[in-house]
């Protein structure tokens, strides 16, 4: 009898804690049911903004959190929204995820979008020297002559940082 109370009481606050997640929570680190769930009983959560003004679909870019994020790219009003830390591409194109970036490209992601310092994805992607994501950028009209704040193209950036095979793509 004591062994069914406490698996009751145990049930019964994991059910109760899983409702205290929020979308941005879900977003994070949830799952796909969490998020499809939270998407039927309030449409409008998936597109809200955190007290940072950052949507979940970029925060689920950032944390890498690939069922999620393809469900918030396929079901957000936006994908192009921009934060003050950018956009979901850059997001993608910041934390190395291929999958992610060619599916936002694929669904009309800017890849010319700039964040407040002014840094495009494809900058990004010359910063942390990803060949695979530089050409998949060029591939969807990715701009290369956009200077940042610093009035730097990613150009600039490839030619500092010496590798050939990118400064090859960008000549």
């Amino acid at each position: 009898m004591k062994k069914l109370v406490l698996l009751t009481m145990l049930l019964f606050f994991s059910i109760s804690k899983a409702q205290d997640k929020t979308v941005f929570d879900v977003a994070r680190n949830g799952t796909l049911a969490e998020i499809q769930n939270l998407n039927k009983s309030n449409p409008d959560l998936i597109n809200s903004l955190n007290e940072n003004k950052t949507s979940p679909l970029i925060l689920a870019c950032y944390r890498g959190n690939l069922e999620v994020a393809q469900f918030l790219i396929e079901n957000v009003k936006d994908i192009n929204y921009n934060s003050d830390m950018g956009t979901a591409l850059m997001a993608a194109t910041y934390k190395n995820q291929p999958q992610l970036v060619k599916l936002l490209l694929e669904k009309k992601a800017n890849p010319n979008a700039t964040d407040a310092n002014g840094i495009t994805a494809l900058s990004l992607a010359v910063q942390f020297k990803n060949t695979e994501l530089v050409k998949m950028l060029l591939d969807y009209k990715a701009d290369k002559t956009i200077k940042d704040n610093k009035g730097k193209t990613a150009f600039e950036y490839a030619v500092f940082s010496q590798n050939e095979p990118i400064i090859n793509l960008l000549k």
